[in-house]
């Protein structure tokens, strides 16, 4: 092999090969060290360009900075992404790299729609429940948000169901203030005049639809027999009718259509019927 000229100069400019390279990367290691890389600044954006409403500096600063690690170079930017994401109010984020020393962050915001169960917890607009401070949220002193729960994973049945609802119960001017889907798949609206409705189990894909139907239908009906007092509750799973009850439950003597009412249950301050 020593007497191999070739050999002897192939060994030496792949020696010389692997010392340059190792010169190479020492001086960009050394390079990427130098305080001009050190980050500066997170700049956050607007994931579509919108007024970002919840994530601003202060909740950078406290709640993301101290949490970033390295430098221009050596940031995880997949660490930061998640840091981000697990911020309140932050549904997605993306981060990239600007030269020299800053990184430019794009979050999408949470769209709070209504409270989710009881633990504080809230609702977007596209069905994702996420923690956040509730006082952010209500920005309408005198109308506080829809109340929704269900079952784990029914979030977005919900909210399907909540934009039907809104549009079934237009006619007569109501507006669901919160759904509750039971673990045995039954629906009950409160609406904001304060009255409750059961509407039961789907049966088929109309069963609902049906039933606020036939309760839009005959509610003018049951406000004008009903002098004095609101209506607490209406349970609208019987087939072919609905009971009602109330505080206050009293029928004029000059009602031009009689009503056919059976008393289910009588007590001191409620009245209840079948109608």
């Amino acid at each position: 092999m020593w007497h191999d000229v070739r050999a002897l100069n192939a060994t030496a400019s792949a020696l010389t090969a692997l010392v340059a390279l190792a010169c190479v990367a020492s001086g960009l290691w050394w390079l990427s060290q130098r305080p001009m890389f050190t980050l500066r600044a997170v700049r956050v954006e607007s994931m579509y360009g919108l007024d970002l409403q919840h994530v601003n500096e202060l909740t950078v600063r406290n709640g993301v900075l101290g949490k970033i690690s390295g430098n221009f170079f050596t940031t995880d930017l997949e660490q930061v992404r998640t840091t981000f994401e697990a911020v309140p109010w932050v549904r997605k984020a993306s981060v990239r790299r600007e030269w020299p020393n800053q990184l430019i962050v794009q979050v999408e915001e949470h769209e709070a729609l209504g409270t989710w169960g009881e633990d504080g917890k809230l609702l977007s607009v596209k069905g994702d429940v996420f923690t956040a401070n509730l006082g952010e949220a209500e920005t309408d002193e005198d109308h506080a948000l829809p109340a929704f729960d269900g079952p784990p994973g029914s979030e977005k049945e919900v909210l399907t169901r909540f934009a039907e609802l809104r549009r079934w119960f237009a006619p007569i001017r109501l507006v669901p203030e919160s759904i509750n889907l039971s673990n045995r798949y039954a629906w009950t609206v409160k609406l904001n005049n304060g009255m409750s409705v059961e509407l039961g189990r789907e049966k088929d894909k109309d069963t609902l639809h049906g039933r606020v139907q036939r309760l839009v239908s005959i509610y003018p009906q049951l406000v004008a027999r009903l002098q004095e007092g609101r209506i607490d509750t209406i349970d609208m799973r019987y087939p072919n009718g609905l009971a009602l009850s109330s505080a206050a439950l009293t029928v004029p003597a000059d009602a031009t259509k009689p009503v056919k009412a059976a008393v289910k249950k009588k007590t001191n301050t409620k009245t209840t019927k079948q109608i």
